[in-house]
């Protein structure tokens, strides 16, 4: 079973995927965790990173080819994700597809706006977010999660959360993505919407502004386990 979380920069994404892995395997749930993008390890997610920090000259500029970066990185590491779901693994991940949909379809608007156009206003039905799920999906064979878990929190809470980090840590600057606090509202719509629609797979929306990390990880782990019909 593969349970996506997704949300924006500074949402508490890790510290939830943690500790619902703590509860699963506290029930002996065979989990395996994975986070994207995989910077330390992929080629494709550390150009994306170079990118976002401008490094890569114009290509942060192309929507189409951060999102192509990004899908390739989890293109990467598809057949293990599928072979870990055969096992019988509970696959956690930090982000997936949902948030390379969510980012293109925030940026797509963005640049609308910027150009004083409002053609495609409603981001859940860009049409960038089918090209990102066909790209993924269906060119990639990219597996499609089974649940989808939105770690949800206002645009402002986590850009200040972002702020912080980047205060105490100089290695967690942020980048082009995470500085745009437009972009960062936009994307939180782009989530929200997706939750709603139900995207590729049932969603659960986890409200993380001010809620009890434990509580909701029980939660969540709950849901998995009736899933698996785990007692």
């Amino acid at each position: 079973m593969i349970i996506a979380f997704e949300g924006v920069d500074g949402a508490g994404k890790n510290t939830l995927v943690t500790a619902v892995a703590k509860k699963l395997e506290s029930r002996e749930v065979p989990v395996a965790k994975l986070g994207f993008p995989r910077y330390e390890h992929s080629v494709m997610a550390q150009l994306a990173q170079a990118a976002l920090h401008k490094n890569m000259g114009d290509l942060t500029e192309s929507i189409n080819g951060m999102a192509t970066l990004f899908a390739l990185d989890r293109h990467e590491v598809a057949e293990e994700l599928a072979e870990l779901d055969a096992e019988g693994y509970v696959i956690l991940l930090d982000r997936f597809t949902a948030s390379n949909a969510a980012y293109s379809a925030a940026r797509s608007v963005l640049r609308d706006e910027q150009d004083g156009e409002s053609e495609h206003s409603e981001l859940v039905t860009h049409p960038i977010v089918q090209w990102v799920a066909d790209l993924e999906f269906d060119t990639l064979g990219i597996p499609e999660p089974d649940h989808q878990v939105l770690v949800d929190v206002e645009a402002e809470v986590a850009v200040e959360r972002a702020e912080k980090r980047e205060a105490a840590d100089v290695s967690r600057t942020r980048d082009a993505y995470e500085a745009n606090s437009r972009l960062q509202q936009l994307t939180v719509a782009a989530y929200r919407g997706l939750a709603a629609a139900q995207w590729r797979s049932p969603w659960t929306v986890a409200n993380a502004t001010a809620s009890d990390t434990s509580r909701l990880a029980s939660e969540i782990a709950d849901l998995i386990c009736r899933d698996l019909v785990v007692d």
